[in-house]
């Protein structure tokens, strides 16, 4: 939807729509919030609409690091499709597949105790490719880890 202005470019009200498409991430990262400490080890997952269609790579990071004692090991190849890429684990499930299992070989190589991504498709994919294999890494959103933050929080004060 960012794009639309660009896209439909000469559109006044669709140019004015597109600056207001924000990311969750973009509002929250310098929104005053009580964060309380998790202590927590993530890696965070870069979801293919966000890196590369909205090019935000830095926002998310930066909004997790405001979080006390949450430990953020970078993931080799964050940015390395997951395999769910809207349908297409369910149009191409063998490509699918290799995707993922690539993506959980980089997870489980970080030792993480949870994997962070901000796309429902890549939680639903990457919490997939770590039940096959038995892992008990925690696969989560931004928002569900600030929630806890903040009640840790909202807790401690």
């Amino acid at each position: 939807m960012k794009a639309y202005g660009h896209w439909l470019s000469g559109e006044a009200t669709v140019e004015a729509f597109a600056t207001k498409i924000k990311d969750v991430s973009e509002v929250l990262v310098d929104a005053e919030l009580p964060l309380g400490p998790l202590n927590l080890t993530a890696t965070y997952h870069d979801a293919c609409h966000l890196v590369h269609g909205q090019r935000l790579r830095v926002e998310p990071r930066r909004l997790l690091g405001r979080i006390p004692q949450l430990r953020l090991i970078p993931l080799p190849d964050s940015d390395l499709c997951c395999g769910s890429a809207g349908v297409y684990n369910l149009l191409e499930p063998e490509i699918a597949g290799r995707l993922l299992a690539m993506k959980v070989d980089r997870v489980v190589e970080t030792g993480a105790a949870a994997v962070v991504a901000g796309n429902p498709g890549c939680l639903l994919q990457i919490a997939k490719g770590c039940q096959e294999r038995g892992l008990s890494v925690e696969v989560v959103h931004p928002v569900t880890l600030l929630a806890r933050a903040t009640r840790a929080g909202g807790s401690a004060s």
